[in-house]
């Protein structure tokens, strides 16, 4: 054990085991290799939010590190710098006393720094014959070196947390503008849908955000939103289809009744097609996969779902998964229209649709019949969660505001 590797204060300042913990921890370096002392400030000014350090106080470690005469921070020399005051303030950009004073305490709180006072609390150098520091007097920069690898690491990750941020600001930026246009283009041009509702959604999302953003709170809306504005594409998409087969409709009509106007009776019998094979008309392209919706919002729609779950809650979609067959037996859902619902919708949107049949119980008489109808709806294309889970986040929320 390294003798004298743990010093106390000078004066009122107290010790603490945590100043304790930190001098044992940086006596006794785990390598002898050197570090940059300004490759190790530079990342600890990336990581200063996590550090709970300010500018003014790493303008601080700033000078002390420039009164460290090597360019590394080597594990055979003693580190401690020993300026005065005035030193400290002149190159600290002229900083009062106290202010200096105030933010040193940051620095060894943030253990960045460690005090190492003399017997009468000034900071000086004794030195022998040949003009080698024996022992010196001041901030030990030990910390610094012990930690690079930390502050290393915590500087990667506050960059990436940052990229992060950034890159769900521009999707929540691109997606609110997205659905704001398309909301109010449906709305000038008369489209059919509740979009009255479908707005109140959307404002409801943007008021979910906070004024401060951090990515944790930003993800979840972004996901919602984005999950909103497909549900408004597939619904105008939908009307364009619907127009489209319109008037392709009519236009087939027109054509049967011009061609061979002469002819009223035909002559030749009808060709039937054969057996096991659709007319064309009657065939509906493959739709795509459902997309599952975010698992918040339909807990959020559906909150009756979670009482089911393993151990009373539902904390992810397998626990969805399990609530919904607990649901099912109770509605009497037989097994069969549940894996039919799984095959056609896919599992976590069966379960979704489970979750909105118990929601809406009081207003379903057969929740098998219902789910087939919309298995079989699905199928053909012509079913979608969104509109379902929207209504219902809907009355949730009308319900709550009432309470309150």
């Amino acid at each position: 054990m390294q003798i004298g590797s743990v010093t106390t204060p000078f004066g009122r300042r107290p010790m603490t085991l945590a100043l304790v913990k930190r001098q044992l921890a940086t006596s006794e370096p785990k390598t002898n290799r050197s570090v940059d002392k300004w490759k190790v400030f530079r990342d600890a000014c990336e990581a200063r939010a996590v550090l709970g350090v300010t500018d003014r106080a790493l303008s601080v470690l700033n000078a002390l590190l420039s009164f460290y005469p090597e360019q590394s921070l080597d594990g055979e020399r003693e580190l401690v710098v020993f300026p005065s005051n005035n030193q400290l303030t002149v190159r600290a950009h002229g900083i009062t006393g106290s202010t200096l004073r105030r933010h040193l305490a940051v620095l060894v709180d943030a253990g960045l720094i460690i005090r190492k006072d003399s017997p009468n609390g000034k900071r000086y150098a004794r030195k022998d014959k040949a003009g080698t520091i024996e022992h010196a007097f001041g901030f030990n920069l030990a910390p610094l070196r012990a930690r690079a690898d930390e502050l290393a690491h915590m500087a990667q990750q506050v960059a990436a947390d940052r990229k992060a941020l950034r890159l769900v600001k521009e999707r929540l930026s691109l997606c609110k503008r997205d659905v704001r246009k398309l909301i109010s283009a449906a709305m000038e041009e008369g489209a059919s849908g509740d979009w009255g509702m479908i707005e109140a959604l959307f404002i409801g999302l943007l008021a979910r955000l906070p004024s401060t953003p951090q990515i944790g709170d930003l993800a979840p809306v972004v996901d919602e939103m984005e999950m909103l504005r497909e549900e408004i594409v597939n619904l105008l998409e939908m009307q364009v289809n619907v127009e489209k087969t319109d008037t392709n409709d009519i236009q087939i009509e027109r054509h049967i009744q011009n061609s061979n106007t002469d002819s009223i009776n035909e002559s030749e019998p009808r060709s039937e097609p054969k057996q096991g094979v659709k007319s064309s008309q009657a065939i509906r392209p493959a739709s795509e996969p459902i997309k599952a919706f975010p698992l918040g919002m339909v807990l959020r729609a559906c909150p009756e779902i979670a009482m089911y779950g393993p151990g009373g809650a539902v904390a992810n979609w397998r626990d969805l998964m399990a609530a919904a067959v607990v649901v099912r037996s109770m509605l009497g859902v037989s097994p069969s229209a549940y894996q039919e619902a799984c095959e056609i919708m896919g599992p976590e949107n069966a379960a979704a649709a489970m979750a909105c049949i118990l929601e809406r119980g009081g207003q379903i008489n057969s929740a098998g019949g219902y789910l087939r109808d919309l298995t079989r709806r699905a199928a053909a294309g012509e079913f979608s969660l969104g509109p379902m889970l929207m209504a219902l986040l809907r009355a949730n929320g009308s319900a709550v505001s009432k309470a309150g």
